[in-house]
């Protein structure tokens, strides 16, 4: 298999995740690579709210085969209070919405 042919087949991963930040919030972001975007984050370079409030650690993830649903589903998260958040981390409830 060629190059051109392995790129072509490769499927994009996104991911939807939950950051528990130093002041007690909870922060919900989308990324392609988790690790990256949480360092990116711990690092200050993350996004001006993590680099203000400071994470603790990720509590929450969900992985996603297109962008769109997972862009989706970060609004709805984002529109969460803090109690419907912390069902969904602790799993009281699934993925299914």
């Amino acid at each position: 298999m060629s190059r051109s042919d392995t790129n072509k087949t490769k499927r994009w991963k996104w991911y939807v995740y939950i950051l528990e930040c130093r002041n007690d919030t909870y922060y919900t972001g989308l990324t392609w690579d988790p690790n990256i975007r949480l360092e990116q984050h711990q690092s200050q370079f993350g996004s001006k709210y993590t680099s203000r409030y400071g994470v603790k650690k990720l509590v929450y993830l969900e992985e996603y085969d297109n962008l769109e649903t997972a862009r989706i589903r970060e609004k709805q998260i984002k529109d969460w209070n803090r109690n419907k958040k912390e069902k969904l981390i602790k799993g009281e409830w699934g993925k299914e919405w």
